[in-house]
């Protein structure tokens, strides 16, 4: 039998609802309604600056000493190019090509697809040149990349523990091969919050097929909401359901968020969830965001001459079914290095850039040729545009992807007549930065003849992560969050600052 029967519901006492009425109220005006409350105020300037901020999740935060970079645009190639064949030339792999390598050095390694027997050594096509100031070697696909090397800080040198794509990619992200961990952009928004009132403190722009980690690679995981990746579209609607629906103006929108911000605070007061103020906080964010990411969006200012530098109206190269391509791929790359300046400009803390794939398994002449040809010249303007502008001394920008490739040609079985691929390869491969405080001009680590493992200052997937870190303020050790009862942080496996990369 029901024990509730016969007893009158709680909202039809008259002197209960006023007291929960009341109760409401009370709290709201000192609690998170306030705080909603105070930070619309605030930004209409009916309020000081500083109502508010403490209790705004992304309000700027300081980190623990003073930092180099403010902002990251960080570029994922996903599906991991081949260094050899973009940043590490190696002339001997070229002589020893068709060779297979001693079983000494293939006994106790791991391979996505190759099979030990009958691999071969294949050497690369490319020819590297020289550039800059400081002599710095890149592959011959690359020429615009070229005329930034001063900028650059390449390190020929970085591992990783996954050899799959999908972990790979959540230890490049999260600092560790495992799901439910916040990314980096994530850390460092929570961190240090963002300077942008209207946009979110983390942006994913994304261009070219999913990633295998899809928005596992921008997660808050065990985070709050409010750090997570928000991915804009580069065309029409940048938000999905951003806009309002036909027929709801903007003040109806706005009594709407009052009532469900009231709900919230109710929930809130039952159960003091603090992901109960990421929920406020995102709705009012949302709602701010309805003018704001539009004209964020709108390159009408832009110049024609700036377009044309990015690469936005340079013409589509003939399609071949490449992993890379796609419709417009090469405008849609274009376009999110534009918009990546215009989100920095904007105080946008963290932007991702991802496109895929580079997951070269066969055809890696023509495809690495395809996709290098479409970041090439939108990553030399958007560092171009950043110096020129003067942004380029506090934004980190940084190309990385989840591992390298394969000094081996793929022999993989029904495959032997295929063009020459290249297999996963996480014991080396080659990063950049640029930008926010680190060494232009400079070449770190170095490895075998073959491109196979670092001979010179090796560099960890989390030494990385914390040399990233200490750009931006933060003794990776104490960057922590507290999870189940331990301290956690991105580090968490280790890592050290490569003071070498730094300027």
């Amino acid at each position: 039998m029901d024990s509730h029967r016969g007893m009158a519901h709680p909202r039809m006492n008259p002197q209960a609802e006023l007291l929960a009425r009341r109760q409401f109220f009370t709290s709201a005006a000192s609690g998170l309604g306030g705080t909603a409350l105070s930070w619309l105020l605030m930004n209409d300037g009916l309020l000081g600056s500083e109502a508010g901020s403490t209790d705004n999740p992304l309000a700027p935060k300081e980190p623990h000493f003073a930092p180099k970079a403010k902002a990251c645009i960080f570029i994922l190639p996903a599906g991991a190019p081949s260094h050899i064949d973009l940043f590490d030339p190696k002339p001997k792999l070229r002589e020893l090509d068709g060779q297979p390598l001693p079983d000494s050095l293939v006994k106790n390694v791991r391979f996505a697809f190759i099979k030990k027997e009958t691999a071969v050594l294949a050497g690369s096509a490319r020819e590297f040149t020289k550039h800059g100031e400081c002599g710095m070697e890149l592959s011959d696909y690359l020429p615009h990349l070229g005329q930034c090397v001063d900028d650059i800080c390449l390190v020929r040198s970085l591992h990783t523990d996954a050899f799959n794509h999908h972990p790979a990619q959540l230890m490049l992200n999260s600092g560790v091969p495992r799901f439910g961990r916040p990314s980096m952009g994530s850390w460092l928004v929570y961190g240090l919050g963002s300077e942008s009132e209207n946009l979110p403190g983390y942006v994913v722009l994304t261009a070219g097929r999913g990633s295998s980690g899809g928005v596992s690679n921008w997660t808050s995981g065990f985070l709050p909401s409010s750090y997570e990746g928000v991915v804009f579209r580069s065309q029409g609607e940048p938000v999905l359901n951003l806009a309002n629906p036909p027929g709801v103006s903007r003040e109806m929108q706005r009594e709407g968020l009052e009532t469900i911000a009231a709900l919230n605070q109710r929930r809130y007061e039952q159960m003091h969830d603090p992901e109960i103020a990421s929920r406020i906080a995102s709705y009012e964010l949302a709602f701010r965001m309805q003018s704001a990411a539009p004209e964020l969006i709108d390159l009408s200012q832009e110049s024609q001459q700036t377009l044309d530098e990015y690469g936005v109206t340079r013409d589509e190269p003939e399609k071949k079914n490449f992993r890379g391509g796609g419709p417009h791929v090469y405008k849609q790359f274009a376009t999110n290095c534009l918009l990546a300046r215009r989100l920095v400009e904007r105080g946008v803390r963290f932007i991702t850039l991802m496109h895929a794939s580079w997951d070269h398994h066969s055809n890696l002449d023509a495809e690495l040729k395809y996709n290098a040809g479409m970041a090439d010249q939108p990553i030399a303007a958007l560092l171009q545009d950043l110096k020129q502008r003067g942004l380029l001394d506090s934004t980190l920008v940084i190309f990385a992807g989840e591992f390298g490739r394969t000094p081996l040609a793929e022999n993989r079985p029904g495959r032997e007549n295929a063009p020459m691929g290249r297999d996963h390869h996480p014991y080396a491969f080659s990063v950049w930065m640029a930008g926010g405080g680190v060494k232009g001009g400079t070449i770190y680590g170095q490895t075998d003849e073959i491109g196979w493992a670092p001979v010179e200052n090796p560099v960890h997937m989390n030494d990385f992560h914390a040399t990233v870190l200490h750009q931006f303020g933060f003794d990776h050790h104490r960057l922590t969050h507290e999870f189940k009862g331990l301290k956690v942080r991105l580090t968490d496996q280790g890592g050290k600052v490569i003071h070498d990369l730094l300027a």
